[in-house]
């Protein structure tokens, strides 16, 4: 029998903006955790990017980082905004902040100064672009820019085009997985030593960490790496060719793969060359390979082709569009598309089996939930002033005094 979502009785207060810590609290959101989005009067600056909109008019970029949280504008430069916010931190246990470094500290909301000592179980977790110091620390940061400070750019692309970003924001959405992972690691040291702590996560150590394998790649041979389109550095064949209509990538790991492809595509003799025996032969006589594929393949359909590859044990896929992508009967089947009326969001990839997730509502409009927010602080408020002297102590009173969960 399934339980509960995993994250189910967890409180989160999420300050974030624009993608990559919207992502991560959706995914808390969506196994469980109840998710207070604190906005800034004007909104997240998603509801900002549009065309194109989502049926209930908000911008589809906002729709995608946003279910499942309730929303209230708070201005948290005020007093009133703070008090507030410090209602919610009452009995919060996460707070995710992505503010240029410093924000918090001008506010009179740091963590060692204010925070921990007030919220001592409390996990924060601060995403930015570069961290607080170093050279680079406190400033503004962007996926596409950290691409290119950060090397990925160069990589991307072909010789022709020149360097190009990715084609989605790679940085922001593994920075995402990044403080979520973190998050979850200090609940878990939590829960040994009933202590929050502060999480870090940045755009800049998520970019460095992403280069793979070209990094290692310099760091071993002292070679830069240069774009190479769809191919890959390490591995050939591990590229993308042209079939009858379309494009058909091909990866390739070992020689029993290639010895089954060569088969496959009606070229036994390409497993037998001398040329093509093993990967560092194949790296080194890429051209000609090349042409011999292209040359075997160029009659049939790339995704007739992906069919008869796959069948035999050789990874390959026509490439798709973001629609036939979406469309795609495996994506049905592992029910990746998420309906909500007439909300309809890609789910989360983290499955739990045991305790599946349990997606909520539709993103909510810019302060929607109010009234719902401020009722429930005023009864917790009420709550605690009837508590009488001696009772049993609210969790961030416990927090306060032992070093247990």
């Amino acid at each position: 029998m399934a339980r509960a979502g995993a994250l189910q009785g967890l409180k989160v207060v999420d300050l974030t903006r624009v993608l990559a810590g919207p992502l991560c609290t959706q995914i808390l959101a969506d196994h469980g955790a109840e998710v207070t989005k604190i906005e800034p009067p004007a909104g997240d600056e998603t509801r900002r990017l549009g065309p194109p909109y989502a049926p209930s008019q908000q911008p589809a970029y906002f729709e995608a980082l946003n279910r499942g949280k309730q929303s209230i504008a708070l201005d948290l430069s005020a007093p009133e905004g703070q008090q507030l916010l410090h209602g919610l931190l009452a009995d919060a246990d996460v707070l995710v902040e992505n503010f240029v470094p410093g924000t918090l500290e001008r506010w009179g909301l740091g963590y060692e100064e204010v925070l921990a000592v007030r919220y001592p179980r409390l996990v924060l977790c601060s995403i930015s672009g570069f961290g607080t110091d170093g050279p680079l620390g406190g400033l503004p940061g962007y996926d596409a820019v950290l691409q290119a400070a950060c090397g990925i750019m160069s990589v991307n692309g072909s010789a022709d085009s020149g360097a190009t970003k990715v084609g989605i924001p790679v940085v922001d959405h593994l920075t995402g997985y990044v403080a979520l992972s973190g998050i979850l690691m200090a609940l878990q040291a939590r829960a040994r030593d009933g202590l929050g702590q502060r999480v870090e996560a940045t755009l800049y150590d998520t970019a460095i960490s992403l280069l793979l394998p070209h990094g290692a790649n310099w760091l071993s041979s002292g070679e830069l790496p240069a774009p190479l389109g769809s191919a890959h550095p390490n591995i050939v064949p591990y590229d993308k060719f042209q079939a009858a209509d379309g494009a058909l990538f091909i990866g390739i790991l070992n020689d029993a793969q290639f010895t089954r492809f060569c088969q496959a595509i009606g070229q036994p003799e390409l497993g037998r060359d001398a040329r093509f025996a093993h990967n560092a032969q194949r790296l080194q006589h890429r051209a000609a390979l090349y042409a011999a594929i292209e040359a075997a393949i160029a009659a049939r359909p790339a995704q007739a082709w992906a069919d008869a590859l796959m069948q035999v044990g050789v990874p390959a896929a026509a490439v798709n569009s973001v629609a036939t992508a979406l469309d795609h009967p495996h994506t049905r089947h592992r029910q990746l598309l998420l309906r909500r009326g007439n909300y309809t969001g890609i789910r989360s990839p983290v499955r739990l089996m045991g305790t599946p997730a349990c997606p909520g509502a539709a993103p909510p409009a810019l302060d929607q939930d109010r009234a719902a927010i401020l009722a429930r602080l005023s009864a917790a408020a009420a709550g605690l002033a009837q508590c009488p002297p001696g009772a049993a102590p609210t969790r961030m009173q416990e927090g306060a005094t032992t070093t247990h969960p």
